[in-house]
């Protein structure tokens, strides 16, 4: 057994080496490879041809009016050219709304950071392990232990439930990842059960508040809680390769990946949150405790980024409408150059 360990360690890294050789991600090596272009458009432009099929590119400067840029396609099956105001997926970057909602919440005492999950949702306390133990911060946190449902073999990325609750399904009667506040593992679930405990607060859902309290004072009339409020004439295609399916009529309705916006939009909420404009400084200081600043997003079809530079004073927000492949790694590299270029 002991020879065959040793044997293992020595030709495992000479398959790895082999693999990278033989099946290298080729369009990611080359957009990184390839010298830096001039101007942000000449890199998206350059995505395109490195496999992406569309993508969208909004860029808030201090000191610069607000700059747009699009290359690919809309809607590739009836070549409408990519639009920078179309409306995306913005998956998990929902996140950052349901943690702003929670703040503020927070902050007129109408929700707690330290009450447990097991106080918010007793019918589930028997269900989830160490209910009495994981408080609201630490699902706001992802430091619950509680699995996350994407996770699950049997959840379906490409046919996903139509209602919140199907979504715990997944997640519910199954041992703890790890006890509460003892590490860190990001989980869907934790923003499934917020947006329930939310709900049961409010007596209404917590997108109505949402958009009352978040998007309306901003001026966000191009975001939506759910693709459902979206007029999908508007709404990007999405497709995950190798397959040419659109994807763009899938919903998902699950809190904190539900969203959809503008990149625009997405742009002016992130400068809001980061700068301190959407909260009031006690608000600030609960969120600053709690969740970050920026957020990557990710369902089939969709991927996007949405972050703030501090060191050049730049909101930079990607959309890309394909995942699948080597997508994700390009998607990445194509971000990272734009910042480049946006720093000099």
């Amino acid at each position: 057994m002991k020879r065959t360990i040793r044997l293992l360690r020595i030709i495992m890294p000479i398959v790895a080496v082999i693999c990278i050789v033989v099946f290298p991600p080729w369009n990611g090596i080359f957009a990184w490879l390839m010298p830096l272009p001039d101007t942000i458009q000449e890199q998206v432009d350059d995505a395109i041809d490195r496999g992406l099929d569309g993508i969208i590119v909004y860029v808030d400067q201090a000191g610069k009016a607000p700059a747009f840029y699009a290359a690919g396609w809309k809607d590739k099956a009836n070549q409408v050219p990519a639009d920078p105001e179309a409306l995306f997926k913005i998956a998990s970057i929902s996140k950052l709304y349901i943690a702003t909602a929670a703040a503020k919440l927070v902050s007129k005492d109408s929700l707690s950071l330290d009450k447990t999950l097991a106080n918010y949702l007793p019918e589930l306390a028997d269900r989830i392990e160490n209910a009495n133990q994981i408080t609201l911060r630490m699902m706001l946190q992802h430091r619950s232990g509680v699995p996350n449902f994407t996770d699950d073999k049997g959840f379906r990325w490409f046919d996903p439930p139509s209602q919140n609750s199907e979504y715990l399904k997944f997640a519910l009667d199954k041992p703890a990842e790890f006890k509460p506040d003892a590490s860190y593992r990001y989980s869907n679930t934790n923003y499934v059960l917020i947006g329930t405990i939310l709900d049961n607060v409010l007596g209404y859902s917590h997108r109505q508040y949402i958009d009352k309290q978040i998007l309306a004072p901003l001026g966000l009339t191009h975001t939506y809680c759910l693709l459902s409020q979206a007029d999908p004439e508007k709404v990007v295609s999405g497709y995950h390769h190798p397959y040419d399916d659109d994807l763009k009529s899938i919903d998902y309705v699950a809190p904190g990946g539900s969203m959809v916006a503008t990149a625009q939009d997405v742009g002016i909420f992130l400068r809001a949150l980061n700068d301190g404009s959407s909260l009031n400084e006690d608000e600030q200081a609960i969120y600053s405790s709690v969740y970050e600043y920026e957020h990557k997003g990710w369902l089939p079809g969709y991927q996007s980024i949405a972050r703030y530079h501090k060191d050049i004073d730049a909101v930079v927000i990607q959309f890309v409408s394909t995942t699948g492949d080597n997508s994700e790694l390009v998607a990445n590299v194509v971000y990272n150059r734009i910042v480049e270029i946006l720093g000099g």
